[in-house]
């Protein structure tokens, strides 16, 4: 056993063993030696309480057994559960996640995979929130990445789960356009901090499109975040009769707001989300919102990367269609609904 609080050391499994550094190391790895001699290291090695120092090993060349996972806010429940996603399937292929939060901001969205990068992990997972710039171009030129639910233009990243927002927008639209609504408020956390997003461009065309009227309103990436904003919105005499909401975290912020003001949903105002978190079943009412099959872009982000890093292979793209889910949160507005 090593001195106590201090890692054990391959040198000191060497002097255990009788082996050199170098046969230790090999051993360590199932590498070279005999199956004998690896069995008999890598116990002593466990009785030692010997653990690997990932960094060291990414130093001397090797790979560290690490990815870094970016999600844009962990304060919205559809990037909890992605990272939650990407992290068990990292897990299925022996590798670990080190998750970092951007808490909504772009800029340290770059700053932490720089961070990472300099802990030497093997690749990313990010899922972008703002547009790309000369650092993440730089840094993923060294530092294989894949993107999740959002671009970085310009950088030639190992691979890319794009959704279709656009699809899926106008799924929505043409579901409130279906119902009667004219009058609609979408509440977006992007509209600021990554313009030219597809989603809100989306909006604009889509509802020149249908004849609708749609005002993008900026919203904080959370429930607490986006109910102030909401209760302002719904207390004008003007109210809109439908409010779209770019995350489900935004919507049951508008929902708790609704409440407050003693708003029924869909009788008052009828509401919709944008990814489908498996909270949205159990709200009252469930939300309609869009699906985007979150456990199909974890796994396939986390092949793209595994591939790349087993044998370099080319950037690997896929777009995933959007599914809109109708509950019981939508309906035609009060004025179409009869006696």
């Amino acid at each position: 056993m090593g001195p106590a609080g201090k890692r054990t050391t391959i040198r000191q499994i060497a002097e255990e063993t009788g082996l050199s550094v170098t046969a230790v190391s090999y051993a360590l790895r199932g590498e070279r030696m005999s199956a004998a001699t690896i069995v008999r290291v890598q116990q002593v090695a466990r009785d030692m309480g010997y653990t690997a120092d990932p960094v060291a090993r990414a130093l001397r060349g090797g790979r560290s057994g690490t990815v870094g996972v970016i999600v844009g806010s962990l304060a919205d429940f559809w990037h909890q559960t992605l990272a939650h996603a990407l992290q068990r399937e990292l897990r299925l292929h022996g590798l670990h996640a080190i998750i970092a939060d951007a808490d909504g901001d772009p800029a340290l969205e770059l700053e932490l995979a720089r961070r990472l990068a300099d802990q030497r992990v093997d690749g990313l997972l990010v899922a972008p929130i703002g547009p790309a710039s000369g650092g993440w171009v730089e840094l993923v030129a060294r530092l294989p990445t894949v993107t999740i639910a959002g671009r970085l233009i310009g950088a030639e990243v190992a691979g890319e789960v794009a959704f279709d927002q656009t699809s899926g927008v106008a799924e929505v639209l043409r579901h409130l356009h279906a119902l009667g609504h004219r009058q609609i408020a979408v509440l977006s956390w992007a509209v600021e901090v990554s313009p030219g997003r597809p989603a809100e461009l989306a909006v604009v065309e889509q509802a020149a499109r249908l004849g609708l009227s749609c005002e993008i309103v900026p919203c904080a990436y959370s429930l607490d975040g986006s109910r102030p904003l909401a209760l302002d919105l719904l207390s004008q005499a003007q109210r809109p009769t439908a409010v779209f909401c770019m995350s489900d975290s935004i919507a049951y912020g508008a929902l708790h707001s609704c409440r407050e003001l003693g708003l029924r949903v869909p009788e008052d105002l009828t509401l919709v989300g944008f990814d489908d978190h498996p909270l949205s079943r159990l709200v009252e009412p469930a939300l309609t919102t869009v699906n985007w099959s979150i456990d199909r872009a974890a796994r396939t982000a986390v092949t793209f990367l595994k591939d790349h890093l087993a044998d370099g292979a080319a950037q690997r793209r896929i777009v995933i269609a959007p599914s809109l889910v109708v509950r019981r949160s939508t309906a035609a507005p009060s004025y179409l609904a009869g006696p």
